[in-house]
């Protein structure tokens, strides 16, 4: 796996790259803004309004911004200090809040009070309790090393996670960045609760850069780009974060190509904000995304076959339709419901080796995704989890706010 950071027409631009094609994009603006909100932030709040009949509350988290919390989790927020000291979130509360879910179309941000302090190897989440392991990893002995290096930290306070990338690291290592994390604990937790509300305590870091600390669950080989700028950058937060993985961070030599032509970057990002997706057999998806949920329509469009073989013509246009549904959830970042028309299969047995195959391809998504069932009209209904916006839909941002500044 390689990962691309690039900038093209006012974006930045972070891929991930089989070597084949572009599986991931993320991308934000050039001119991104100091005050700008990214999903990870951890703010003190001020609680504005609570609905009981939703068991949510609205929190203005930075300066006439406000935010969904969800009350359901059961999750009891850190006060300030000075706040009460019982389980209830009312109105008025200044709490600790960390953004989980960028606003998405007119949903605003969503907010938790579970805060999680994200290292390469283990996440650190105050608000739980514990330890736990990541289910990728089902070594049984592995599992039970990470267990007990966790447990000599384990505290009331925090629960701690050992991360799909954590199995094959030194133990040296895991506690160098668990100790790392309780240091970033104490101060949130220490000095936050005496800080204004409206203040960022700790901002995440850009997607791209973001995308370097998540990436080694793919086993990344090399981090390319083609930038000064973003190479520098990259170079800074590697040395800081992950000092043995600076020999994989390569500035791109362009007497091999410019490197958008050698990964066809913008044909790829073209096509993914295309309706249509043209499959090898001939056959096609249209992806439709509307307010509630996404729909996706498999087509046979030019595939075609001997009439006695279109059942099998059919199944197989089915999974060959499964592999790139899981493929273009990712690429597009398509989240929510999603539904999927697949062309109707006669055989019982056809359907059942089709949604064990969607459900083994969309397992390779680092997003939580999920392939529910068939319904009664033969619908397949998948979610996946919301965080980021829809790629189309920070392209679009990008560019509107771009337009808006050519025209002040």
């Amino acid at each position: 796996m390689e990962l691309l950071l690039t900038k093209s027409d006012h974006k930045i631009l972070s891929m991930l790259s089989d070597g084949k094609r572009i599986l991931q994009v993320h991308a934000e603006s050039e001119q991104t803004k100091e005050d700008k909100i990214f999903v990870g932030d951890i703010y003190v709040g001020k609680v504005r309004n609570v609905v009981k009949n939703i068991n949510a509350a609205f929190v203005e988290f930075a300066k006439g911004q406000m935010g969904y919390l969800s009350l359901a989790d059961k999750v009891v927020p850190l006060h300030t200090a000075g706040g009460r000291g019982d389980d209830r979130v009312l109105i008025g509360d200044e709490i600790i809040v960390q953004v989980k879910r960028e606003a998405l179309k007119t949903k605003p941000p969503a907010l938790s009070g579970a805060i999680d302090i994200t290292g390469r190897y283990v996440v650190l989440t105050i608000g739980k309790k514990g330890c736990n392991i990541s289910k990728k990893i089902r070594d049984k002995a592995v599992r039970s090393r990470l267990l007990e290096i966790l447990g000599e930290y384990e505290d009331p306070g925090y629960l701690l996670i050992a991360r799909t990338n954590s199995a094959g690291v030194a133990e040296e290592t895991l506690r160098e960045e668990i100790e790392a994390l309780l240091k970033r604990y104490e101060k949130i937790t220490q000095q936050g609760i005496y800080r204004q509300p409206f203040q960022c305590l700790e901002q995440a870091p850009p997607a791209y850069l973001a995308d370097i600390r998540d990436g080694y669950a793919e086993q990344i080989e090399r981090i390319v780009t083609d930038d000064e700028q973003l190479y520098t950058q990259a170079e800074t937060y590697l040395k800081e974060y992950s000092p043995q993985e600076q020999d994989k961070l390569v500035h791109w030599d362009l007497k091999d190509g410019k490197l958008d032509a050698v990964y066809n970057v913008t044909r790829t990002i073209e096509h993914a904000l295309m309706p249509k997706v043209w499959l090898k057999s001939g056959a096609y998806l249209v992806i439709q995304p509307t307010e509630a949920l996404i729909s996706i329509d498999v087509n046979t469009g030019k595939a075609v076959s001997k009439k006695k073989d279109v059942q099998k013509t059919f199944a197989k246009i089915n999974l060959e339709a499964a592999g790139e549904i899981a493929v273009q959830m990712r690429l597009r970042n398509l989240s929510g419901i999603i539904l999927v028309d697949f062309i109707d299969l006669e055989d019982k047995e056809d359907q059942k080796k089709l949604m064990e195959c969607l459900r083994q391809e969309v397992r390779k998504d680092p997003v939580q995704t999920t392939v529910v069932d068939m319904t009664k009209l033969g619908l397949v209904e998948i979610t996946r989890k919301k965080g980021r916006k829809s790629l189309y839909e920070q392209i679009k941002e990008i560019e509107t706010k771009q337009s808006e500044r050519q025209g002040e």
